[in-house]
């Protein structure tokens, strides 16, 4: 859950959004060693789901409503189900090895529980 020890006051200060936008690097570095042939299959579309992982915070922190946000950190967290799954796969493909695919599924797994966290956190807060 994000610990409001400050004011959040733009997407950056929100510490998924910091962990999702390190995932997506690590992950662009990740993919330079996948087959050339995987270009415009895995890589893209792990990438688009990555992407989609910090992009989908900051347009929710940019909404209007507190259910706009929560809508697309719900989006948000689908993105990093996706991920995990290309992910399952790039693994079964012997593109990544399991240690690599541990470290990974462990962080989007961290990640998936601070955007459950702060989707209950603003949850609560709409009493």
């Amino acid at each position: 859950m994000e610990k409001l020890n400050k004011k959040i006051e733009k997407f950056e200060d929100l510490l998924v959004w910091g962990r999702a936008h390190k995932l997506v690097l690590e992950l662009y570095d990740m993919i330079k060693k996948f087959p050339n042939e995987e270009k415009y299959r895995i890589t893209e579309q792990l990438l688009r789901a990555a992407i989609s992982i910090p992009t989908n915070i900051a347009e929710g922190f940019g909404r209007y409503s507190r259910k706009e946000f929560i809508q697309f950190l719900i989006i948000s967290r689908g993105s990093a189900a996706e991920v995990k799954y290309l992910l399952v796969l790039s693994k079964d493909l012997k593109y990544i090895n399991m240690e690599l695919y541990n470290k990974f599924n462990s962080e989007l797994d961290e990640i998936g529980k601070m955007i459950n966290g702060l989707i209950n956190s603003i949850r609560s807060n709409n009493h």
